[in-house]
């Protein structure tokens, strides 16, 4: 069994609430995640998208051993995380965007070292790793800085280069870009796409750049209180929930001809105060040409053509609001 398999995963936190002056209130229950089965194949770059609070994070945190599931299951080639945490943690690594992930006292070499360390990995090998992911994130003239003195997307990087130490199987990414510089930003995600596409790691990302997430994944989940309400590449998710990309064409010299073209393609008629005509269509394919030639043969002037790709964040909304309009 092959991948990372999570079955029926479901993860409480107690909650103690009390009173301005009362005492201490009865503790309840918070479900974070809640009943959530998710596939991580190796080779495929695997999205997982909700607004805040959705449960992504505590999900990779469970992923990554951090955490023990209140109930189900997660598998990661077939070992238990919680069984079998020690083997699952070799294969495995996490990079987080936000969150302190390495030690500020040491150099960012040290870092890399003292992790390297951790993972087993042999010593010759893990001078050259040190030195190919430091020029990777673009801190070889930092590397013997204290990462005290490092900013805040120094620091990320570093934790980027130390998420790829161990050359792992599976890749944890939450919110992996946060804070970065446009060019390291770029370059990881370029590093993650070959991760994938060339070594067969499977990967893991939750991002609110949706288009990251476009650009990386084959596949997304989507959850809302820890539950899933839907899955699909983004081109799928974008169909189901109706954002398709829509054209605008403005028409000089609206006719009647024209006006039957546009309701031929189901196209909405709106005139503009100058006289002229803005027909608006949305469709889930490339439209754009059939409908302006169409317009143009039946002796319609176009003065301005606008094509809005579809949106995914449209999507998510839309699912997050209206779970029950769109089929899991």
């Amino acid at each position: 069994m092959s991948g990372i398999q999570v079955r029926a995963l479901r993860k409480d936190f107690p909650v103690r609430e009390t009173g301005l002056l009362g005492p201490f209130r009865p503790r309840t229950v918070k479900t974070a995640v809640d009943g959530l089965d998710l596939d991580i194949p190796p080779g495929r770059i695997t999205g997982l998208l909700g607004l805040n609070g959705a449960g992504k994070t505590t999900t990779i945190k469970i992923l990554a051993t951090l955490l023990r599931p209140t109930s189900g299951t997660v598998h990661v080639d077939g070992l238990d995380t919680v069984a079998d945490a020690r083997a699952v943690r070799r294969r495995i690594n996490l990079i987080a965007g936000g969150e302190r992930m390495v030690y500020t006292r040491l150099t960012g070499r040290e870092n890399l070292w003292y992790f390297g360390q951790l993972y087993d990995v042999p010593k010759a090998r893990l001078r050259r790793r040190i030195d190919e992911l430091l020029a990777l994130v673009g801190l070889t003239d930092a590397a013997d800085t204290t990462a005290e003195r490092y900013s805040k997307g120094m620091t990320q990087r570093l934790a980027i280069a130390r998420g790829l130490i161990n050359e792992p199987d599976y890749l944890l990414l939450d919110e992996p870009t946060l804070g970065l510089d446009a060019p390291i930003a770029r370059d990881l995600r370029r590093v993650v796409a070959d991760l994938a596409a060339s070594a067969g790691t499977g990967v893991l990302l939750t991002s609110h750049y949706l288009a990251e997430v476009e650009e990386l994944c084959g596949h997304v989940y989507v959850i809302s209180g820890g539950r899933h309400l839907a899955e699909g590449s983004p081109a799928e998710l974008k169909a189901a929930t109706g954002s398709h990309r829509t054209v605008r064409i403005t028409i000089t010299n609206p006719n009647e001809q024209v006006a039957a073209v546009a309701e031929s393609f189901g196209a909405h008629r709106e005139p503009n105060a100058d006289g002229t005509e803005l027909i608006t269509l949305r469709h889930p394919d490339d439209i754009a040409g059939p409908l302006a030639a169409a317009i143009v043969g039946a002796g319609g002037s176009i003065g301005g053509l606008e094509i809005a790709e579809a949106s995914l964040e449209d999507a998510i909304l839309t699912l997050a609001e209206a779970p029950e309009a769109v089929p899991a």
